[in-house]
């Protein structure tokens, strides 16, 4: 891996408790901040700004330190308990029903940024309240800006959601949520109206049917990658945002031919991302592995005219 532009990821770090159709784990890593630092830092040197609790062991900690992910503005609470959610997937591994969530030290997360985090040239700002988001968002001096958000912002706090996304480069979100936002049952119709409140750039993600990187002037989507097993899809979109912000990072521009390189290496991350329970997978990954997905991504969608 060369190293390159870095890259700054606000989010959450959690520990989920899964069950899916193939088995469960009580105890596993998770939280927006987590998928997608991982994700991203085969591509560039990522930081972390996040909050956990004491309860928030050496051992949870390893996949960063593997990585080399920086934490230094990873806040850890005294007497505080991680952010926990438990949910449960049945045969439709594109919606997860949530059976329990603990916000714990989440829910008075203030961002706390270094100086040098301030400097970071691209940032991402994971699914956390709007408001959060700006005020980072305002603090951090970034050429590029992405975001994430839910359908729980979408309906309680729509206008300063609204706000958010007026001052950052590209929104990251489902295709539900696209619709849901702009109050469209069409996606095409959806994507316009969205572009028209200020990011260049809106990039839906449509779990097992792809992605589509919606501009003023283009339209790409590509299939999702073929698995023939889904294990885990928590973190899945997460993942997608770290290759794809990672590989803009990476090579440090933004044109139309690096935008689409860019949602086919998120896509290359997520696939790997559900076949196994948490990060698992994404620790043992391997760049030659990286490489030979996106260039069967080349060969499963390339036609001549």
């Amino acid at each position: 891996m060369s190293t390159t532009t870095p890259l700054l990821v606000v989010g959450s770090v959690a520990i989920d408790s899964i069950t899916t159709p193939f088995g469960s784990r009580e105890r596993s890593l998770g939280g927006s901040a987590t998928h997608f630092s991982v994700a991203a830092s085969f591509f560039t040197d990522v930081g972390v700004v996040a909050v956990i609790g004491d309860d928030f062991t050496d051992d949870d900690k390893a996949v960063f330190r593997e990585r080399r992910i920086n934490t230094e503005n990873l806040q850890s609470i005294p007497g505080g308990k991680t952010f926990r959610w438990a949910g449960e997937y049945g045969f439709d591994l594109n919606t997860a029903k949530t059976l329990d969530t603990q916000l714990n030290v989440f829910a008075d997360f203030n961002p706390q940024l270094s100086d040098t985090a301030k400097r970071t040239p691209f940032l991402f700002l994971g699914n956390i309240l709007p408001t959060l988001q700006r005020e980072v968002r305002e603090q951090v001096d970034a050429r590029f800006v992405a975001m994430d958000t839910m359908n729980w912002w979408i309906e309680r706090t729509p206008e300063e959601l609204r706000k958010t996304i007026a001052v950052v480069d590209a929104l990251i979100i489902n295709d539900a949520e696209a619709r849901e936002l702009a109050g469209e049952p069409n996606l095409i119709r959806a994507a316009r109206k969205i572009l028209t409140w200020g990011p260049q750039m809106l990039v839906v993600k449509r779990g097992e049917y792809g992605a589509a990187l919606f501009t003023r002037d283009s339209f790409f989507a590509i299939p999702a990658y073929p698995l023939e097993s889904v294990f885990d899809p928590t973190g899945a979109g997460d993942s997608f945002a770290g290759g794809f912000m990672g590989y803009l990072a990476q090579a440090d521009k933004i044109d139309e031919i690096t935008l689409r390189r860019a949602i086919i290496y998120g896509s290359v991350m997520a696939s790997y991302n559900v076949e196994e329970f948490s990060c698992d997978r994404l620790r043992r990954l391997k760049p030659e592995e990286i490489r030979a997905r996106f260039h069967q991504f080349k060969e499963f969608t390339h036609f001549e005219i």
